[in-house]
Parts: C-alpha cells; structure tokens; sequence
C-alpha cells in the first residue's frame, strides 16, 4: 500500500478528503510513563510542587488533541466532538498509565489526535516531577482502536 502523505513526485501533501463521506470517527491511543517509586508516592499521595499531577496531565492531553493540526503538518482540523484522557497509576511500573478516547464526525480519522493527547499528557506528567525524577520514561504509545471511514476497524486485541 503507498503512502498517502507524498505525492507522485515524492513531495509531501496534505491528502484530499473532500470527495470522503462524513461519518462518525472514533480512536483510543495509550501509553505509560515509568519513574522512580519516589516519584510516584510524591504524585499518588498529592504532595507534588507544582499541583495536581494528574489532573493538569489530563487538561493538557484534552489540549493537545485539540491542537493536534497545529502540531502534525499535515493533519487536517478537525471538528473534535469529545476528548476522555484517563490517568490511572499502575504501582506495578511504577508509574502512570495513559489512555485517550477521540471523537468526531469528519471526513478523516482521530487517530493523530488521540495519540498526541496520551503524549501531551505524558509530557506534562514529566514537566511536573522532572524536579525529582529526571529519568522518567515515556514509552508505549500506539494506537488501540480506530473505527469508522472507509478502511473500517483497527483494535489491538
């Protein structure tokens, strides 16, 4: 199969979606961050500096799935209808387990979106304890579900 983003001379486009149906488009991104166990009692008890960890990671992940075409050069705007970013810790990493819903009616998928959510949200996680914890990892960000539009459903089983 070609890749859609480059055109017969090999030059990068943006893909034409305009001849595409309008339909309902969903996609599920996750990812984790990884950190040392202090690190994870400061952000589980609540006792970070800069606040409530979780919680800014969230609105930043909801951010960034908004911004995702200001970001990816060659994502289309789309009218973004609901974003659910969760933050779940997992002790067992220790660290921050990841997940982002997208959705929207369009003419092309969230997929981008949802995964630029998990990482805004993994990157602010970061910003926010980097102070302790210089070497945290962010890693295992992929795309879980992809549905609707003409190729149909993608999930990771």
């Amino acid at each position: 199969m070609p890749l859609t983003h480059f055109d017969a001379q090999g030059d990068a486009h943006m893909v034409d979606v305009s001849d595409k149906p309008v339909t309902s488009r969903v996609a599920t991104a996750e990812g984790h961050i990884s950190m040392a166990q202090q690190t994870f009692d400061i952000i589980s008890q609540g006792r970070a500096k800069k606040g409530d960890v979780l919680g800014v990671a969230r609105l930043a992940g909801i951010m960034g799935a908004k911004k995702t075409p200001d970001l990816i050069p060659l994502c289309h705007p789309l009218p973004v209808t609901k974003v659910a970013v969760d933050l779940t810790l997992d002790p067992d990493l220790p660290g921050v387990r990841i997940s982002a819903t997208v959705k929207t009616t369009g003419q092309t998928g969230v997929e981008m979106e949802a995964l630029t959510a998990v990482s805004t949200a993994a990157l602010t996680v970061y910003d926010m304890t980097k102070a302790v914890d210089k070497a945290m990892v962010i890693s295992g960000i992929r795309v879980m579900l992809k549905d609707g539009g003409k190729s149909g459903r993608y999930e990771v089983i």
